[in-house]
């Protein structure tokens, strides 16, 4: 028996090895896109992230910065976090085979397997763990500093320590493994909710452990784990700091004692409630109420880790989302409340209307001396006739409308059936949003394009669009992954029918039972395959175990057990080995520096001291990255739009962060607290209809006017604006103290700005963007990422001036119609072809995936507008620079052509270089032709892909036409006008 164990032992830590060298050579050396650069802020400076956040991650992420030899490799520590997490989970997954492995050969713990049997079962542990080491979704968060690879090996490790009690369950001390597991349970919590999808599959294992089954037990058993599940999701993590929220507010603001004194008296009774519990439990000697009240303390020992939260955002750092530093603020946190709910079993259609509301809990904020209600939580009320069971079809935005309808046959004004939300369950939510990645990992993905399909065996490559067939994200598998596991599953079934159930407990919660309860909306951002680790870790199990079944089938004309474990595990090993070989091109990241480096860029092309308005999560958290953990550019605010809607960021906004000073907001806390002034509609007056002082406008709105108050049909009053057409008086003498302006468009300064803000409604972030306009009187520089919806610039286009990747707003108009920004070239010169960082952008040998490709593609479309700048300044010298030098840091063998190519064509032919152009635009339309071709054969699954390429061959055409190429102009028109009426048919 010990030679067995250390064998296993042996054999384990090499595969943990092995997984360990993958992913330490193929980890990002920086932050990638998502929320990688926030977590790795967050873990260098233990600071806030979004709800609900992941505190022990961020304790143990500080704890990896801490060895890092400067700031700039504070991130590939904390990405080895993730590496080591993954392998770890790679190490228990091994053991999990093994052990059930074992059950299929020995029934007694004490039984020591054969030779034969032996190596057999080190040869499915390693199969089964290395094929998971080298999945498509599994590598991908390993390499990346997020939490799901952590969330992975909770996972893991939970499963495995519920067999190490399966096989000690009769030893007296057998217990401390589900204490441990309660524990491990715990700590997971602050990581991700993931893991707590495993104790289906552990309460059965200590069901068939202990007792006799039935169909009536099992059921028993079932109803029991999803009992332990709801208590954990909502009685123990938002319900008891919700109910100590409850004791707070009582006591501060119906007894009048100081804050905190509710909570102190909620711990008080809670503990003595406990000790009474453990005292009940030793004096009638019940083990079992024992064992679970040690579980559940256990539990509230991990969760600890949450603590963290309240007590950083206490100090106000500089990220610190939601600012859950007091105890109402806190449960909001937990509960996500920002993002809103899905409906889940019971819930309206996509065509329901309200027919009234009503109030719910109060919103609560701290006051000076107790808790004041700014708010009532209001919940819509539905019609019954528009509600429905299990409603998947639920989302009423146009664009997700659209969606809708490319899965179901669904009509506008029209309930749809119970049968229409199952298909799109089925088709959708389950078939596309789960099976589709599951196919990605056992038989091939055909690239990574957004909603790409499985690579199935013996899929051609031939025409097909370079974007795929060259994409290094097209892997196949040939299915052998897939047909392993089946070849598992099927011989654990007849063998171990008990255990392959609880895997397939574990396999169905991980995996269909997420996307049953995510019912996610018909669109996403991106791919979200990660979220569905934990089913693949499942069906590696059955991988490992598929050289048992094998070898069985192997053993009958082989003769020899040891002959028929080592060709088996041989024949078994092609499954880990055609993952890694396919895999490994676009999940080596070892050479990507392109996120950071486009913060870089970004923030390069802001001037001292500015402010700067940015779009979401990959727009934003690089460069929270770079200032926080890098130290670059810290005199520049960060402003995220979407966060402007919300009363804790706009106080952050006027707290100083590093170099940066307070924003000029002029507004108060009770100007924009939760509930005020979060949507204001235009109720036009006549007297101010042909414009309106923007400085008076937000003086009035801080004196909370009577006149701007208006009262909508459920009783609610908001404050209004009265006009569109809005002025700002200009201080010329400060415009030119402060630089605002280059000298060569001084003499251009208007003495008033005058626009149409082109809104029916203003949300809070376009009032805090007039108030810094009304306020700031150009002391600092105010700029729009270019990347920034043109909807939030509030038709202030004619006076956006563009200076790199940025557009700043200045008090000087630009005379050219329909031009969006006015080209400052020298400065723009200056800072993207002296300032910015293009490393490793023009390798080949690197994969760029689709979200890494927007951001070098937007700079072309810079280093474009800069090219033509000088070109019409006669200044063909600097046009042809800028245009050279732009494909040489992005050029198409690593970065493709794309739709704002075809500008830089014009300079190019311009300065000479006619035959190159020419050649460019024959690539491109080539290109374009096969791409629209084959995406046209594929129904609507690509109509993003075929807006781009339609777009790319439109400014192709537009691009001939300008240089006089008629009879190119001609021949690429005709191209167009093929694939534009096909997708009118489309539409």
């Amino acid at each position: 028996m010990r030679t067995y164990n250390l064998i296993n032992n042996l054999v384990g830590w090499a595969v943990f090895l092995i997984a360990t060298l993958v992913y330490v050579i193929t980890l990002e050396p920086t932050a990638s896109f998502w929320d990688c650069g926030e977590f790795i802020a967050c873990s260098y400076k233990l600071l806030v992230p979004h709800p609900p956040g992941a505190p022990f991650f961020l304790l143990v992420g500080r704890i990896f910065s801490m060895f890092a030899a400067d700031p700039t490799k504070v991130a590939v520590m904390v990405n080895l976090l993730s590496g080591l997490s993954s392998s770890f989970t790679v190490l228990f997954l091994f053991w999990t085979i093994t052990m059930l492995g074992r059950k299929m050969f020995v029934s007694s713990p004490d039984q020591t397997p054969t030779s034969a049997q032996t190596w057999l079962l080190m040869g499915a542990g390693a199969v089964g763990a290395l094929a998971f080491t080298f999945t498509d979704s599994f590598w991908f968060s390993a390499v990346e500093a997020e939490v799901y690879a952590m969330s992975s090996f909770f996972t893991a490790i939970v499963f495995w320590a519920m067999l190490k009690w399966e096989a000690r369950s009769e030893e007296a001390m057998a217990d401390k493994w589900l204490i441990l597991i309660a524990y491990l349970t715990g700590l997971s919590i602050g990581v991700h909710l993931l893991n707590l999808l495993a104790i289906p599959a552990i309460a059965f294992i200590y069901y068939y452990r202990k007792k006799r089954a039935t169909p009536t037990g099992a059921i028993v058993t079932f109803i029991v784990s999803a009992v332990i599940i709801v208590l954990i999701l909502w009685g123990i993590i938002p319900g008891l700091p919700s109910l100590a929220g409850k004791f707070e507010v009582f006591f501060i603001n119906n007894m009048g004692l100081p804050f905190g004194s509710g909570i102190m008296i909620f711990l008080a009774l809670f503990l003595v409630a406990l000790f009474f519990a453990f005292r009940y439990s030793y004096r009638k000697n019940l083990r079992w109420l024992n064992t679970s009240l040690l579980c559940f303390v256990f539990i509230l020992i991990g969760y600890s880790s949450y603590m963290m939260i309240p007590i950083r955002s206490a100090y106000n750092p500089t990220i610190d989302e939601n600012d859950p530093e007091n105890i109402v603020s806190f449960v909001s946190y937990l509960k996500r409340e920002q993002y809103g709910d899905r409906p889940l079993f019971y819930g309206p259609q996509f065509n329901a209307q309200p027919i009234d509301e009503e109030q719910t809990e109060p919103r609560y904020i701290k006051g000076k001396d107790k808790y004041e209600i700014v708010d009532y939580k209001t919940e819509p009320i539905y019609d019954p006739k528009d509600m429905a069971l299990l409603p998947r079809i639920y989302s009423g935005q146009p664009g997700h409308i659209q969606e809708y309808k490319k899965w179901v046959n669904i009509q506008d004004g029209v309930k749809p059936t119970m049968g229409q939300n199952l298909s799109f369950l089925f088709r959708y939510q389950f078939g596309h949003m789960y099976w589709r990645y599951f196919l990605w990992n056992f038989v091939g993905r055909d690239g990574d394009i957004q909603q790409s399909g499985v690579l199935w065996p013996g899929e051609s490559s031939d025409n097909l669009p370079e974007r795929i067939s060259e994409s290094k994200a097209r892997n196949n598998f040939y299915a052998l992954p897939l047909i392993l596991g089946l070849v598992g599953l099927f011989y654990q079934a007849r063998r171990r029918g008990y255990d392959a159930f609880i895997v397939g407990l574990l396999f169905i919660f991980t995996g269909i039972a997420i996307a049953l309860y995510l019912n996610q909306p018909p669109i996403e951002p991106r791919e979200r395959d990660y979220t569905f680790a934990g089913s693949f870790y499942a069906f590696s199990i059955w991988i490992g175990l598929g050289v048992i079944g094998i070898a069985a089938f192997l053993r009958k004309a082989l003769k020899s057990d040891m002959l028929s474990a080592s060709a088996a595990t041989l024949v078994s090993l092609s499954v880990p080995a055609i993952l890694a070989a396919q895999g490994w091109d676009d999940h080596d990241r070892s050479g990507r520096y392109q996120s950071v480096d486009s913060a870089r860029n970004l923030l390069s092309s802001c001037a001292p001291n500015a402010i700067l308005f940015t779009n979401g999560d990959n727009d934003t958290f690089p460069l929270w990255y770079v200032q926080e953990v890098e130290g670059f550019r810290t005199d520049v605010r960060v402003a995220v739009l979407s966060y402007l809607n919300t009363d804790w960021y706009i106080d952050q906004m006027k707290r100083q962060s590093y170099k940066s000073d307070p924003l000029p907001i002029s507004l108060e806390n009770v100007n924009y607290r939760q509930g005020t002034n979060d949507y204001l509609p235009l109720v036009e007056k006549e007297v101010v209809k042909n414009g309106m002082d923007l400085k008076q406008f937000v003086n009035l709105v801080k004196q909370n006017y009577q006149g701007l108050q208006v009262t909508s049909q459920s009783g609610r009053t908001f404050t209004s604006f009265p006009t569109k057409n809005f002025f700002l008086s200009v201080d010329r003498n400060a415009v030119i103290q402060n630089n605002a302006v280059p000298q060569e468009r001084q003499a251009n300064i208007e003495n008033q700005m005058t626009w149409n803000v082109g809104k029916s409604g203003l949300e809070k972030k376009h009032l805090v963007i007039l108030d810094i306009l009304a306020t700031n009187n150009w002391k600092r520089p105010v700029y729009f990422s270019t990347t920034v919806n043109s909807s939030d610039f509030m038709n202030l286009d004619p006076y956006l001036q563009l200076e790199g990747l940025a557009y700043r707003i200045v008090p000087v108009k630009n005379k050219r119609q329909g031009e969006q920004g006015y080209v400052v070239k020298d400065l723009m010169y200056e800072n993207m072809m002296k300032k910015f960082a293009w490393r490793n952008m023009d390798d080949p040998s690197i994969f760029y995936d689709e979200n890494y490709l927007r951001f070098p593609s937007n700079a072309r479309n810079m280093y474009g507008r800069l090219a033509m700048e000088y070109l019409e300044a006669g200044d063909k010298a600097k046009a042809k620079e800028v245009v050279d030098y732009c494909f040489k840091v992005l050029p198409d063998k690593a970065i493709p052509y794309d739709y704002f190519t075809p500008p830089l064509l014009i300079p190019m032919v311009e300065t000479g270089d006619r035959d190159r152009a020419i050649q460019i635009m024959d690539v491109m339309a080539k290109r374009a032709d096969k791409a629209l071709n084959y995406y046209f054969s594929q129904g609507n699954r690509y109509e993003q892909e075929i807006q781009t390429n339609l777009f790319t061959l439109q400014q192709l055409v537009i691009t001939a036409q300008q240089l006089g190429m008629q009879d190119k102009a001609m021949e690429l028109e005709q191209i167009f006008r093929k694939y534009y009426a096909s997708m009118q048919g489309m539409g």
